[in-house]
């Protein structure tokens, strides 16, 4: 087992993410031409969805690059209540900016204000995987109650497929992940997070079998 610090691996993984953020923050202002000042909420929401994303994916690796050190996940347990509550404010101010915008424009109320002022044919099923995926992430919320009962691990197996859902939600909707440097380091990004839960979820299960 390698020895961390709480101190250092705490500063590694916030650093950690902040550069991932910084990466996702670059590529939307390259996509706004750097021209910030004037942006609309239509605009802006985007960027907290794909910020969101960030923080999770880099949850799950700095979980993954634990265990594979072997190093007890307590020891960050500071970055990760940090990291969960930003995400947590970020999924939900990335629908709420939409929802509040449409609404001030005179489109009415989801779902219709989604379907027949925002979202393009045939991408409904892109919606619907972010919506239940964000209920799936507020349920998560209720770990602190019921984390210790034998049934919560089902409710991490449907966290760990919201995560993935996300990934596919914000690449089909994403306007900034349609083209360019920045869809390649997404896709990466979703190769990555398929990797992480295998080895955190899977692996597990058959370590055993690997030892022999």
């Amino acid at each position: 087992m390698l020895h961390v610090s709480k101190n250092t691996g705490t500063f590694l993984a916030f650093c950690f993410t902040f550069v991932i953020c910084m990466i996702t923050y670059i590529a939307w202002g390259e996509s706004m031409n750097w021209r910030l000042g004037t942006r609309s909420l239509y605009e802006i929401f985007p960027l907290l969805g794909l910020l969101a994303f960030s923080i999770l994916w880099s949850q799950y690796v700095v979980l993954a690059g634990l265990r594979l050190l072997q190093v007890s996940a307590k020891k960050l347990s500071g970055y990760f209540t940090v990291a969960g509550w930003i995400f947590l404010i970020l999924i939900f101010l990335h629908p709420g900016l939409l929802i509040w915008q449409l609404w001030r424009d005179g489109f009415g109320l989801p779902p219709e204000s989604y379907l027949q002022h925002y979202i393009a044919p045939g991408l409904e099923w892109a919606v619907l995987l972010g919506s239940v995926s964000f209920l799936i992430f507020l349920s998560y919320e209720l770990r602190r109650w019921y984390g210790g009962k034998p049934w919560w691990k089902f409710v991490t197996y449907a966290s760990d497929a919201a995560a993935l859902a996300i990934f596919v939600h914000s690449l089909k909707l994403g306007t900034t992940l349609q083209a360019g440097w920045f869809q390649s380091v997404w896709i990466g990004y979703g190769i990555t997070l398929i990797a992480a839960l295998l080895y955190l979820r899977i692996y597990p299960l058959f370590k055993g079998y690997f030892a022999k």
